[in-house]
């Protein structure tokens, strides 16, 4: 599978060229302002698109009826699943939400609530494609902005499990979406504790595809041996197999840290509610529990505990961790997540209409996974010996090389040039220092970006 990078024109053509807007013009401008934004996506949109006729040129088009965020995203979607259908090893379908905010957009009228009840904005459901193996990004296979419904004391439990805004059916919705793979390919949906409804569970169960999900609520649950229990209480009970360390991320309550955990698993039933929410088949669910807890965990840092539900086998250590590698995959989606609203700045969006700003999230959404693969790239397994022009145009290998080692080079690895690109972005690049994320090398590519314009201006020849 090819992952070059085409980055200028090839970029927006890559994702946007085959985009149905209704006239191949409209397509062909989409085209030229994600080759603009992808060079400076971070700030406003002016920041974004300095050219005045450029950035006008943008208000036009998303004034067009026929340019909508679906008309937008479905190109680069298309993109997507073609690349998942090229993958021979496992691929992961990660599901996540996070909330976009514009409050200060008093103008907009009908966006949902958020947070507290007291903002305004969307809760935007994000499906990354992920390949298991190397954790590779294929790109975003599924976007939904939500509103979240108003609240209605007098409903009844059939008057909810019917209403098509249910936010609980995001899951199921955008599962349905994504094609099944044949057999003998392996395609699995992962999402967090969110995602541990019922209904979501049986959908993907149904559809005869596959899923790893965070266990969030303690189910009834029926073992082989019939005994009914309660799937927490079980799971924690599990004797040990085995232990191994996991990579705990950083978050605004903690530091990044290893831990050290014991793994436990086990096949199980779901059983089904007595009062069940959601539609569901009323089928007991045979599944796979893997349990993994924290031994001596830091004084004052709360211990690691994933209870994993799979409907994947686990028969073996082999099967357990690799299913707690699946679920490590997860935190991808939440590096996105920042990618587009710090990187992107997809929250600074100024337009009054929802009918405008929809159709700048979805390209923003596109741009976002550029800011994600400037990291992935710098970590795969190969990037001490792949060639990074392998990656990146000639240009942007040399002139980088220029100004780290003040000679000309177009030999850099992949590894030397991601963290040339830091460096120019502030990092130190000392021994004891983590890998630059994307945010480091997303201010090294917006400087890289003035070096190129004039290399571009005088001549490629010149740079030596």
């Amino acid at each position: 599978m090819d992952d070059r990078w085409t980055l200028g024109a090839s970029f927006g053509e890559e994702h946007f060229g085959a985009a149905q807007l209704g006239d191949r013009r409209r397509t062909k401008r989409l085209v030229q302002l994600a080759d603009r934004i992808v060079m400076h996506p971070g700030g406003t949109l002016p920041d974004k698109i300095d050219d005045p006729a450029s950035l006008k040129a943008l208000y036009r088009l998303v004034d067009q009826e026929e340019v909508t965020h679906a008309s937008v995203l479905a190109s680069s979607r298309e993109r997507t699943l073609r690349r998942m259908r090229e993958v021979d090893g496992t691929v992961l379908v990660i599901h996540d939400a996070t909330e976009l905010d514009f409050s200060g957009l008093r103008s907009l009228k009908g966006l949902g609530q958020i947070g507290n009840g007291n903002h305004r904005g969307y809760l935007a459901h994000n499906v990354l494609a992920v390949v298991a193996e190397t954790r590779e990004v294929l790109g975003l296979v599924y976007q939904k902005l939500a509103k979240r419904p108003k609240a209605n004391k007098n409903e009844t439990r059939k008057q909810c499990r019917e209403r098509p805004d249910r936010l609980s059916r995001l899951w199921k919705d955008a599962s349905a979406t994504i094609p099944a793979v044949p057999a003998g390919r392996c395609q699995v949906e992962v999402a967090d504790r969110g995602a541990d409804i019922l209904e979501f569970l049986d959908f993907v169960d149904s559809q005869e595809k596959s899923y790893l999900v965070r266990s969030q609520y303690n189910r009834r649950i029926c073992l082989e041996n019939g005994e009914e229990t309660k799937l927490h209480d079980y799971a924690r009970g599990l004797p040990a197999q085995g232990y191994k360390t996991v990579e705990v991320p950083a978050t605004k309550q903690r530091a990044a840290r290893t831990a050290r955990v014991s793994i436990a698993w086990s096949q199980l039933t779901l059983l089904v509610p007595k009062q069940p929410r959601g539609e569901i088949r009323g089928v007991p669910l045979t599944c796979w529990v893997v349990c993994v807890r924290e031994v001596d965990a830091p004084a004052g840092v709360q211990p690691v505990e994933w209870i994993l539900l799979t409907n994947v086998p686990v028969e073996c250590w082999e099967d357990a961790c690799e299913r707690i590698a699946w679920y490590e995959c997860r935190w991808i989606i939440e590096e996105y997540h920042k990618a587009l609203k710090t990187g992107c700045g997809v929250e600074t969006l100024q337009f009054t209409t929802e009918e405008r700003l929809k159709p700048v999230i979805a390209l923003i959404s596109v741009v976002a996974l550029f800011l994600l693969k400037l990291r992935n790239s710098s970590r795969r397994a190969d990037a001490r010996e792949r060639l990074a022009t392998e990656l990146m145009p000639a240009l942007y290998v040399v002139m980088l090389s220029l100004w780290r080692y003040k000679q000309p080079r177009n030999d850099l690895t992949v590894h030397e040039f991601y963290y040339a690109l830091a460096r120019l972005g502030g990092h130190q690049n000392r021994k004891h220092d983590h890998p630059p994320g994307w945010l480091v090398l997303w201010r090294g590519w917006t400087k890289l970006q003035p070096m190129i314009e004039a290399a571009t201006i005088f001549g490629y020849e010149k740079c030596g």
